[in-house]
């Protein structure tokens, strides 16, 4: 049976799709496919590269991201994204698609065009870094004549790049929505990031169905996007609703059989 995993963007959030891999694994359910968007690309692809889920969660403790050394000159954003190549090359040491043991799809925006671009073949590194460069605070990364930020822009969770591959879709979503209370939204970047979410929920949630097992990370409204002082915190969560969730997919799929066994039992009992 093909199993895709399809993880999304969420920035620091990201960090919960690596508690669902640690759970999944557990559960002895292995991805035949990966397709992610920013985080989710980075975390995607280090898992297709052959990195162990302690060795990611040992990549995103290890990242500074606001170190000076990574901002940016003469480029538009605050951190220059291309200086977190050779963070990369440790994990990566193969910088080819060819090179992963998971087939990966990851999605990055062409700002020069306005269209989503599916990365599958090629360089691997650039176009990770490219999914996850959020407008604004990562600089845009030039690959072939394209000039790509975040790809969760046009595409935040790629369950239909994958779903016709797969017998069955694990997805994970790691951006909040909920309804919040007037005082949270003190400032510009609430309001941006709020904007934000509203616009991805409203997109995104059209593909829930399309999942057989979705996860949904409780508790990821309480961490920023760029904060990493909850990185534990946040791995446990997403480990904690991968395990709730796959034990709910369980039940239903019991019930489902249990129903299915009963019908067949009453008409082998009408009909004779």
């Amino acid at each position: 049976m093909n199993t895709g995993l399809v993880l999304s963007g969420g920035g620091v959030r990201g960090i919960a799709h690596i508690g669902v891999i640690k759970a999944l694994e557990e559960n002895h359910i292995y991805p035949s496919y990966i397709a992610g968007t920013s985080a989710g690309a980075i975390v995607g692809g280090l898992y297709a590269g052959g990195c162990s889920w302690q060795q990611i969660l040992e990549f995103f403790n290890a990242t500074q991201l606001f170190s000076l050394s990574n901002y940016a000159m003469n480029k538009p954003g605050f951190l220059d994204t291309e200086k977190f190549y050779n963070q990369f090359k440790k994990y990566l040491p193969v910088d080819d698609y060819k090179a992963l043991k998971i087939p990966l799809v990851v999605t990055a925006t062409n700002l020069l065009d306005g269209t989503l671009k599916v990365f599958d073949t090629g360089s691997l590194i650039k176009t990770l870094l490219a999914s996850a460069a959020v407008p604004g605070v990562f600089a845009p990364v030039e690959i072939d004549g394209g000039y790509y930020a975040d790809g969760g822009i046009l595409n935040n969770f790629p369950v239909d790049l994958i779903k016709h591959k797969c017998d069955q879709i694990v997805g994970v979503y790691v951006n909040p929505f909920q309804k919040i209370e007037k005082d949270s939204l003190k400032h510009v970047y609430n309001i941006m990031e709020r904007s934000y979410h509203i616009m991805l929920a409203n997109e995104t949630s059209k593909k829930f169905k399309d999942c057989d097992v979705l996860i949904r990370p409780n508790r990821m409204k309480e961490f920023s996007t760029f904060s990493m002082k909850n990185n534990d915190t946040i791995f446990n969560l997403g480990y904690e609703s991968a395990i709730a969730s796959l034990e709910k997919n369980k039940e239903n799929k019991k019930k489902t059989l249990d129903t299915i066994n009963l019908e067949i039992i009453n008409g082998f009992s009408i009909t004779h």
